[in-house]
């Protein structure tokens, strides 16, 4: 099977590069990771931009700057059951499909989809994203092909 498209609120399987990683001057993120897609863009190319929020099972400092994702949904997506929230304070940016995108499946490219949050659980992502970014308080770190 191929990938499948990319669109707001799939999460999906990922090398995400943090903004420690980043700025220490690396290039790959350390951990595959589930992410939340949450912007889908096209270039002058045609080539889809993808950006991505990352899902991390560490407490945020901050409760405000991230959104934990309830047991209900992490079981449907196939998730694990410890607590995971999405972290609104720093996103990748990537053309789709990027070489970071990582297999669950061997061999079967749509393996790196989850699933789709909940139309309810994104549009409180969103509305709290944009809030995060009007107080300036996120950033997006650039990946390199």
């Amino acid at each position: 099977m191929p990938f499948p498209q990319p669109v707001p609120g799939l999460v999906i399987r990922y090398a995400y590069l943090w903004k420690s990683e980043h700025l220490r001057g690396q290039e790959e993120g350390v951990k595959d990771r589930p992410c939340a897609v949450i912007l889908v863009t096209t270039d002058n190319e045609g080539e889809k931009i993808v950006t991505v929020l990352p899902i991390s099972h560490t407490p945020p400092a901050n409760p405000a700057l991230a959104l934990e994702i309830p047991h209900e949904t992490k079981r449907r997506l196939g998730l694990d059951d410890e607590r995971s929230w999405i972290v609104l304070t720093e996103a990748n940016r990537f053309i789709w499909p990027g070489p970071d995108l990582r297999l669950t499946q061997p061999g079967d490219l749509a393996s790196i989809a989850y699933g789709l949050l909940p139309r309810s659980l994104f549009k409180t992502v969103t509305t709290k994203l944009a809030d995060a970014i009007a107080a300036r308080l996120v950033r997006v770190i650039p990946r390199t092909e």
